[in-house]
């Protein structure tokens, strides 16, 4: 990777506007491949940063590369992947096709298989996964809103990836265990599909001893399927991933002082799942609560509240009409 060559965002939707963005301000270099439509909005209205911490930033359309060509990557030093689990293999395609030989590629995204899916498409390139703590919400036209606190973090490699993408208001950190760092990600994830069934802003959500019940058995099922596959999780937190159903279940006033300390959240911040639904586009259920259901498969455990999530957001997905506002009580299998 050279600091003259662009960076690529294949894929830029929320996560890859925010991050591309913070990259563009520190004066990189930035290419996003993008739907048209977000192209015309940040061709209209620039592209706007803002972040619970107060941080404000308007990015003319001249100061970034746009286009829905993936011709757009064809100068890359570092491709930034950002599209959905499910459409990973299609991305995977087109960077074969147009991304240099050389480019270093990482993964900025949910779930635990799209490092295997990205390696086996692109042999004998350097790729790299990674995980994005934080939630990213599309205020639109072209504003995209960070919402909660945390560091991306980086798989370590020779080059030192992480540090060459990290840059000021945006903190990459190389880790010797990234597939740790992915599963106790993905323990967390699972209260994505609790946020959207819920239609609650997360800080309310997570506010209330009764979602945060439904979350810690979420935790528990999850934690059983992993283990069973012995698979020893980080948490993206400083709190261990065993330890969290615990804090889950505190009473309301103490688990508030507890979360203050560890993690950041904009009163307005909700999950990606909750703005999937919104949007009536496929969720990333399959890839998270549905993770756990297989290895729960094959391992003979029991995960009903998993299944049950599952079911849930499938019908609200079928159903296309947004978030169906359910109680914890119409969640309980």
């Amino acid at each position: 990777m050279t600091q003259d060559r662009p960076i690529g965002v294949a894929g830029a939707g929320s996560i890859g506007c925010f991050v591309g963005g913070m990259l563009a301000v520190a004066g990189r270099r930035v290419a996003l491949l993008a739907r048209p439509r977000l192209i015309q909005e940040i061709e209209r209205n620039g592209l706007r940063l803002s972040s619970f911490e107060g941080f404000e930033r308007r990015l003319k359309s001249s100061e970034l590369l746009l286009s829905e060509h993936p011709s757009l990557l064809r100068d890359a030093g570092a491709v930034l992947v950002t599209v959905k689990s499910a459409d990973t293999a299609e991305m995977a395609e087109i960077i074969a096709k147009h991304a240099p030989a050389d480019a270093v590629i990482v993964s900025l995204q949910n779930g635990v298989g799209n490092l295997a899916v990205l390696r086996q498409r692109l042999p004998g390139r350097l790729v790299l996964a990674a995980m994005v703590p934080f939630n990213v919400i599309a205020r639109g036209p072209g504003q995209f809103h960070r919402a909660t606190s945390g560091d991306i973090a980086i798989e370590q490699d020779d080059a030192g990836t992480a540090a060459q993408l990290s840059v000021p208001g945006l903190r990459m950190r190389a880790t010797a265990d990234i597939a740790g760092v992915q599963w106790g990600k993905l323990l967390v994830n699972l209260n994505n599909a609790l946020n959207a069934l819920a239609d609650l802003p997360l800080r309310r959500q997570i506010a209330q001893r009764s979602w945060r019940m439904l979350f810690a058995e979420q935790m528990a099922e999850g934690l059983a399927a992993i283990g069973a596959e012995g698979i020893k999780p980080v948490s993206p937190t400083a709190v261990p991933a065993s330890w969290t159903p615990y804090m889950l279940r505190l009473p309301d006033a103490l688990f508030g002082m507890l979360l203050a300390g560890v993690m950041k959240i904009d009163p307005e911040a909700r999950s990606s799942m909750w703005e999937d639904l919104q949007r009536g586009r496929p969720t990333e259920i399959d890839y998270l609560q549905g993770v756990i259901t297989e290895i729960a498969d094959r391992h003979g455990l029991k995960v009903p509240l998993s299944r049950r999530i599952v079911a849930l957001v499938k019908n609200a997905e079928a159903a296309g009409k947004g978030s169906p506002g359910l109680t914890p009580e119409q969640i309980r299998p």
